[in-house]
């Protein structure tokens, strides 16, 4: 019998054929994808509870429109199902966007050890992207999520310069040949306000390397992977493998 697959998206755009085409490259899952805000959080409760994995795919809490952004914090029920399901030891996936999503839940964001910032705030400056970048990959820890993977590999895709609390994970694979400082990464904030690829009047302090961990603050396995812009990345059988394996980890399958 499949084991069942809960994928949350929506909140950011993404090729729904090339990233469908990911999820069947990832093992024998009976998935179920709810998206925000249609489906997601309001059906997303009692799936969050039943399903053997899940996948973060998300970017919820978000409101953009001229030229400004407005957020919101998620549903009691959908906070409290996320809180059982890490409570009772299942564990999740969180990918690429994910780490922006939920901006007012900070527990979410203490439990995966990082934030992607939209607006400057107490918190600090606003977070930096950059994308199509062509990095080298390189595996820093004998993991089950890091199993069956080179020493390192090359990748493609969108990077982050935001806070990562490398005191609150265990690093398990950075980014090599890329230096994750202000001047190589746009403002989230400008784009926002329509300046795409602008770092106009922004700065950053420089950032984390890593693109891979596992959580330490969550009572149950947590995986960020970085790894996800779009189909470059989704058809890389490296970044696929690092998918299944994180997968197969956080449900349980694979000591």
């Amino acid at each position: 019998m499949a084991r069942s697959l809960l994928v949350l998206s929506g909140g950011h755009p993404y090729e729904e054929g090339p990233f469908a085409e990911l999820l069947a490259a990832l093992g024998d899952w009976q998935v179920t994808h709810l998206v925000h805000p249609e489906g997601g959080e309001a059906d997303a409760a009692d799936a969050i509870t039943r399903a053997d994995a899940l996948l973060f795919y998300d970017m919820a809490g978000y409101t953009f429109a001229e030229g400004a952004v407005a957020t919101r914090p998620p549903s009691p029920a959908f906070r409290a199902a996320i809180a059982a399901r890490f409570a009772s030891g299942k564990g999740a996936v969180a990918m690429h966007h994910a780490l922006a999503g939920w901006a007012e839940w900070p527990e979410w964001h203490n439990w995966l050890g990082g934030q992607f910032h939209y607006q400057p705030g107490q918190h600090g400056p606003d977070s930096g992207y950059r994308h199509d970048v062509a990095y080298e990959a390189r595996v820093t820890a004998d993991h089950p999520v890091t199993r069956g993977l080179p020493q390192s590999f090359p990748v493609t895709d969108e990077l982050y310069l935001c806070p990562v609390d490398e005191a609150a994970i265990a690093p398990l694979v950075r980014a090599e040949g890329f230096a994750f400082t202000a001047d190589n990464f746009y403002s989230a904030a400008n784009a926002v306000a329509g300046a795409m690829f602008s770092r106009e009047g922004w700065d950053h302090p420089k950032g984390s390397d890593c693109i891979a961990w596992e959580s330490r603050k969550c009572p149950a396995p947590l995986i960020y992977l970085q790894c996800g812009d779009g189909p470059a990345t989704y058809s890389n059988p490296h970044v696929q493998r690092m998918i299944a394996n994180a997968l197969d980890y956080t449900s349980g399958g694979m000591p």
